[in-house]
């Protein structure tokens, strides 16, 4: 098992957007240097306390800071880029990080972001414009000559190279044909969570509630078959979730509860998810009722908090439910105001995940 990270990135309101922007920057280069192997960060453009619409411009910089992890935007929400734009944009990253770069692609869920780009999502046409948007971008990536595509949302065309102008397409992705592509998913049997297995792609799951992880799998292999592929490896499943590692139970919990992550839970997720009628995501049982999801409830059936004894143990429980994963993801929030404890916690479990056998 690998460790790595998950930055929507969140921070407080009081947080400018340079320094939160820095403080995120700060933080690749310590799970670097602690050996993380990759780190996912998000795209959000109307949702305030996760203010990163380009996280190519940190992905850019960190390249520059770091040396070893893997960096991904985690996604690139393809409905709102022109495909010949992004496709450019890609190959440019994957040079930059010659080797070190991953791409997560997705359709986005937030109604608003969607809203502000003037697009119907209760169509569910965002989801269309997202698979025509990465057979467009394949077609740059992997065709050698000149083409057209005339889909239903985009028109996109690969000219013939005018050599006397010195005009021409030549920007390849770094790796060919393509830097390695994840999708992530949330809810049990995610339908997203298929394309992983019918295209080939790293899976992703965001686990607040272990006990349906391995309908997640499930839907991959299924995709596979689907596609005729071969079975894919449990090695490329990453699963995503908060956690806090302290000397005790009791400290961990107070730190995760009464810190930044439970402020962003209590402030600004849990709200967000009940306005969207989507507080059952979080239930252990879907009998609970949506008032008794609150900050305390997550910290006890969502997130994995406690000594690094009871860490370990619950890593083990998940892995026993999901029936094994190759990458852990920790759900990083801001910790500017809780600097030391956070970053212990974040090599506390570096070495949890390291000291499992292999």
């Amino acid at each position: 098992m690998k460790i790595g990270a998950f930055m929507m990135p969140a921070h407080p309101s009081y947080r400018s957007i340079r320094d939160g922007h820095y403080h995120d920057l700060d933080t690749l280069k310590f799970l670097d240097a602690i050996g993380f192997h990759e780190a996912w960060i998000g795209e959000h453009y109307m949702m305030p306390a996760e203010p990163c619409p380009s996280p190519d411009l940190l992905i850019a910089q960190a390249f520059r800071e770091t040396e070893n992890i893997k960096l991904a935007p985690g996604a690139f929400m393809l409905p709102f880029h022109h495909p010949a734009e992004l496709a450019h944009r890609i190959c440019l990253l994957d040079h930059i990080g010659e080797g070190r770069l991953m791409v997560g692609i997705g359709a986005s869920g937030t109604n608003s972001d969607l809203e502000m780009f003037g697009i119907d999502y209760h169509t569910g046409i965002h989801r269309e414009m997202t698979a025509e948007s990465i057979a467009i971008m394949k077609r740059f990536w992997e065709s050698e000559g000149p083409f057209e595509y005339r889909g239903r949302f985009w028109l996109a065309r690969r000219p013939e190279d005018q050599l006397w102008k010195r005009s021409g397409y030549h920007l390849k992705p770094f790796q060919r044909p393509y830097p390695p592509i994840g999708v992530t998913g949330l809810s049990a049997a995610s339908p997203t969570l298929k394309l992983a297995g019918v295209n080939g792609w790293i899976p992703i799951s965001f686990c607040f509630t272990p006990q349906y992880l391995h309908t997640h799998w499930e839907v991959v292999t299924h995709g596979a078959r689907e596609a005729m592929r071969a079975a894919p490896s449990r090695e490329d499943w990453r699963i995503s979730r908060p956690f806090f590692v302290a000397d005790t139970d009791k400290e961990a919990w107070r730190r995760s509860v009464d810190g930044e992550m439970g402020r962003y839970f209590r402030e600004d997720y849990l709200p967000m998810l009940a306005g969207n009628k989507a507080l059952g995501l979080l239930k252990h049982d879907p009998e609970v009722p949506d008032s008794d999801v609150t900050v305390e409830y997550a910290a006890k059936h969502c997130w994995i908090t406690g000594s690094p004894e009871t860490v370990a143990d619950r890593i083990a429980e998940m892995e026993s439910l999901s029936g094994g994963f190759g990458v852990l993801h920790v759900m990083c929030f801001d910790h500017l105001d809780d600097m030391e404890a956070t970053r212990q916690s974040y090599s506390a479990l570096a070495d949890i995940v390291s000291a499992r056998p292999h």
